[in-house]
């Protein structure tokens, strides 16, 4: 789930931006270390099972070892989506009719270019909204996409999925894009709250391109979570490393074994770090000491899998129609496209 953790400075349009970008910042300073000393307090700090958000995997060595899962054989999704999208960015445009893109995420990938480019050709781009916690990352995103596509607008916002959903600019017809599958790092309550204020906020004729990961073989979705070169172990154990930082704890990355395995009940998959051994683990921040039985778990990050019934009723329980389906060609990922009644 590609969520950062940095922080900006309290709304500032349009502050050392380049010409044609305007910049709105939502997201103040502390934001993120008081929501961080929160969660740790309620998912540490309380009787098991413990259990952290995937967002503080992302901070700038964890963002850098994601993209290096993306490249690994056995991690299918970021391919796949890419796939879909070569095939059919053409026809996202044509049904969607929008002329504004909103990315919710990452605003500088190839991903983003096929979309931009496929409402480019159709002459019906006029605006790029980007979407992100980082305020460095959105301003250097922005002034790149500007100078890419000179005759557009670019409105970044700054801020929060949990918080800022209502702060997307509300012109144009639009076309939501949220990709990677990281819909599918919310668990069915948070998803079903998440999907009604987004479609709160959208005008009948606006769009929704989301992207899901599909329930397939489960050895290939283990392996997907488990790669053989550690690289994910790495990634998960980052966490920890981030807590040590960020609340100057003294966990031992290796005192805890990564371990991602498919729960069939929920159909998702559970990142998980196993503690090795009975430990005790103190958080000098909070002036607060977290107990590890061996083999006690700390959940990380789910990754819920979809069928195309699920996503349907989902998607209508928000107020959306789903209007296109499309999948890669061994049917492995999704891209839907629904639009606001």
């Amino acid at each position: 789930m590609r969520m950062r953790t940095e922080q900006g400075e309290g709304q500032v349009p349009g502050t050392d931006a380049a010409p044609g970008v305007r910049v709105d910042v939502y997201v103040k300073p502390g934001d993120a270390q008081r929501a961080l000393r929160e969660e740790v307090l309620q998912g540490l700090c309380q009787p098991a099972p413990k259990e952290l958000s995937p967002k503080w995997l992302y901070d700038e060595r964890g963002s850098q070892l994601f993209d290096d899962i993306t490249r690994l054989p056995e991690y299918y999704p970021t391919r796949r989506e890419r796939e879909i999208l070569h095939a059919h960015a053409d026809d996202i445009a044509r049904l969607s009719g929008a002329d504004t893109l909103v990315e919710l995420g990452s605003g500088t990938s190839e991903k983003t270019r096929l979309l931009l480019d496929a409402m480019d050709a159709a002459g019906q781009l006029k605006r790029f909204v980007p979407f992100d916690v980082s305020e460095a990352f959105l301003r250097k995103a922005a002034d790149g996409l500007a100078h890419e596509y000179p005759r557009i607008a670019v409105h970044a916002v700054v801020g929060d999925f949990e918080h800022h959903l209502g702060r997307i600019p509300r012109v144009g017809r639009r076309l939501i894009a949220f990709l990677g599958g990281t819909i599918g790092n919310l668990k069915p309550a948070q998803r079903a709250l998440f999907l009604r204020e987004l479609s709160s906020g959208l005008r009948p004729g606006d769009g929704l391109l989301l992207g899901t990961d599909l329930i397939k073989d489960r050895e290939r979705l283990f392996a997907a979570y488990n790669d053989s070169a550690g690289v994910t172990a790495d990634f998960n154990r980052n966490v920890l490393r981030v807590l040590n930082r960020e609340l100057n704890a003294d966990f031992d990355p290796e005192a805890f074994e990564h371990l991602a395995p498919f729960d069939e009940t929920h159909a998702w998959i559970e990142m998980r770090l196993i503690s090795r051994k009975a430990q005790s683990v103190w958080l000098g921040d909070l002036e607060r000491r977290v107990d590890f039985a061996q083999g006690e778990c700390l959940r990380t990050e789910v990754s819920c899998k979809f069928c195309r019934e699920q996503v349907q009723t989902e998607l209508r329980d928000a107020g959306l129609d789903l209007s296109a389906w499309w999948t890669d060609s061994d049917g492995d990922f999704a891209l839907s496209l629904a639009m606001k009644r």
